[in-house]
């Protein structure tokens, strides 16, 4: 296979190929919905993302946002949702070829770069649009968001769980990383010696001799010191990227086991520690998510990472305006649990309903009890849409993470309402 990815070869020479849309079932939902996406929507939105003055040719909007549906309904890696794309006709027709191609349409990384440019707002518009194109099909209809479900989630970052030793561990081996990048000769590294003491504490602490699992760890906290007071001495002018490197792991170094605002990751500083009150998982380390759906209907109308931990009743007014601006339609009722409590952060004009304040009857008491249908549509955000563990880098990443993990949701029930149009059809 070429290695010029994005460069689409002509056909053999005297080979005609055929229109893609000449081979395909013209009924299959993705072609129904590569037809009802508005994507000159995209091509205006998205357009200052495209374009560049120098170098080569830009990748359409269409390819990019295409592929990053996709990537979402089905819930694909950027190198698998790329590779896939090249064996799939109907994949390719989505993202607007007209016949049939033979090679790679970008490289992986070219997706990231995408993301980087267009950046949290950029990807929120492909949620925007989606709800824009259930509109237009009448499978979701603008009174249905008049009235919706909001609750948090945790969206957990990929990272190891943080024990002390660990934390100790990786911040000396990523300063020895960066040291010899700067070419800067430490006394000792302590690779060995840290590598058995770290398996060491491992293995007291899974035989509950706290004592000396507890040694251990203090051996690696000595470790992380001497390197960190090694690189400080032999270094004068260090680079921007090892003065940030050396303050998280001073952090590390220093904080104890009451603070606050404590780092769990060297790599990902924006990670909180996050208690749901959950009984299988004390603690979750990533950061809140809001989710708000629909009350009948379920779809999602509005999904955003939350960073600092808030309250969640801290975060109802912020969900509820995203619904606003993604939507145009303002909700007047919204159903909580108790972990909105507290009327102090509720917006103003929306009828706030807290679920087991007390025993209310009749159609309030339905009202009530269907609030409980968001659950499982953030389990299927979870674990049928990437939301379960976030790879993407930084706050900025948590957010597109959370509005792809929206855009797959709501792709899949666009999916399911071209799919069962000849039944509605019919019934009528």
């Amino acid at each position: 296979m070429s290695g010029n990815f994005g460069e689409h070869r002509t056909p053999v020479e005297g080979i005609k190929q055929s229109l893609l849309e000449s081979q395909l079932n013209l009924q299959h939902p993705l072609v129904k919905l590569a037809k009802a996406l508005d994507w000159q929507y995209f091509e205006q939105e998205l357009r200052t993302a495209t374009t560049t003055d120098v170098g080569r040719p830009a990748l359409s909007s269409r390819l990019l946002v295409g592929l990053h549906y996709l990537k979402a309904l089905y819930d694909e890696s950027d190198e698998s949702v790329v590779e896939k794309w090249l064996e799939n006709p109907y994949w390719q027709y989505f993202c607007g070829e007209q016949t049939f191609q033979h090679e790679l349409p970008c490289h992986p990384t070219s997706l990231v770069k995408w993301r980087q440019r267009v950046g949290a707002e950029g990807v929120e518009k492909l949620l925007k649009g989606l709800l824009k194109t259930a509109f237009q099909q009448q499978a979701l209809k603008p009174s249905e968001i008049e009235k919706v479900n909001v609750d948090t989630t945790v969206q957990e970052k990929a990272i190891a769980f943080p024990t002390d030793a660990r934390l100790y561990d990786k911040a000396r081996r990523a300063l020895v990383r960066a040291a010899d990048k700067q070419q800067i000769k430490l006394r000792q590294s302590y690779s060995h010696l840290g590598k058995q003491a770290l398996f060491r504490q491992s293995r007291y602490a899974v035989a509950q001799q706290g004592s000396r699992a507890r040694k251990q760890t203090q051996k690696l906290r000595t470790y992380l010191g001497r390197v960190i007071r090694d690189i400080e001495r032999k270094l004068s002018n260090p680079s921007p990227m090892l003065v940030s490197l050396l303050q998280r792991t001073k952090r590390i170094y220093q904080q104890k086991r009451n603070d606050s605002r404590k780092l769990y990751s060297v790599h990902a500083p924006e990670v909180e520690c996050i208690a749901k009150g959950k009984v299988n998982k004390k603690y979750e380390f990533g950061c809140k998510v809001a989710v708000v759906t629909t009350h009948c209907s379920n779809w999602i109308v509005g999904i955003d990472a939350q960073h600092g931990n808030p309250y969640d009743g801290a975060t109802l007014a912020p969900a509820l305006l995203q619904v606003e601006n993604l939507t145009q339609v303002k909700p007047q009722q919204a159903i909580v649990d108790q972990g909105f409590r507290g009327s102090t952060y509720h917006p103003q004009g929306v009828q706030v309903l807290i679920t087991g304040n007390r025993k209310p009857g009749g159609f309030l008491r339905r009202l009530l009890k269907r609030r409980s249908a968001i659950e499982p549509i953030i389990g299927h955000t979870k674990h049928d849409h990437r939301m379960q563990r976030n790879y993407l880098q930084g706050q900025i990443g948590d957010r597109i993470n959370s509005f792809l993990a929206g855009c797959g949701f709501n792709l899949r029930k666009l999916y399911r309402f071209f799919m069962t149009a000849p039944l509605r059809n019919l019934v009528a």
